[in-house]
């Protein structure tokens, strides 16, 4: 069965998390490669340095791209963005203890696994949207909360008893007939 406007477009939002998801993991990895590479005898120490302010630039401003694109899927490790804005540049970096690089390197592969988690999570999403499971894209409820829509079931059975007994009491209080079930009730009630 072919899927419906409304799991296109899931799949659709889903493709588009995935793929800026992939983007930033390779920007990750470059951010990686480059704080590696600075200790190694013979490397243009000025080249990297340009490299690796690019890279971070880039990482901050897609980052917060996939925290509020992603919505409730953005399952990122908190501590990326400290990782980011901590490492000012690769001389300084250099210049601490081997524990405090040690430290940096751990929390970059900290961050890294939960990158992966989150693309994992992503396709599988993907992959059970495709065979035309309902599943949820946190971008897209943020878009449903603000874009309006239809009632909730409860809502609408509230709706439509409350519109019932405002029926029922205007007749009651209006009609003929009202007049002769409130005359009833008197006589019962006293």
């Amino acid at each position: 069965m072919a899927p419906n406007k409304k799991q296109l477009k899931t799949i659709e939002a889903l493709n588009r998390n995935i793929q800026m998801c992939q983007e930033f993991m390779n920007d990750w990895l470059l951010f990686n490669q480059i704080l590696s590479a600075y200790p190694s005898p013979g490397v243009n120490k000025a080249q990297l340095e340009n490299q690796f302010l690019k890279i971070k630039s880039k990482l901050a401003r897609e980052h917060q791209v996939l925290k509020e694109g992603m919505g409730s899927d953005y399952k990122f490790d908190s501590n990326t963005m400290n990782i980011i804005s901590g490492a000012t540049n690769l001389e300084a970096i250099y210049s601490q203890s081997e524990v405090a690089i040690k430290k940096l390197q751990n929390e970059w592969h900290r961050a890294f696994i939960s990158i992966n988690e989150t693309l994992g999570g992503l396709e599988d999403k993907k992959v059970r949207a495709e065979a035309g499971e309902k599943v949820y894209v946190g971008s897209m409820q943020a878009e449903i909360k603000t874009g309006g829509g239809g009632m909730s079931k409860g809502t609408k059975t509230f709706l439509i008893i409350l519109v019932i007994a405002i029926v029922v009491a205007l007749l009651f209080m209006f009609t003929p007939l009202g007049d002769m079930y409130r005359n009833a009730w008197n006589d019962l009630v006293g």
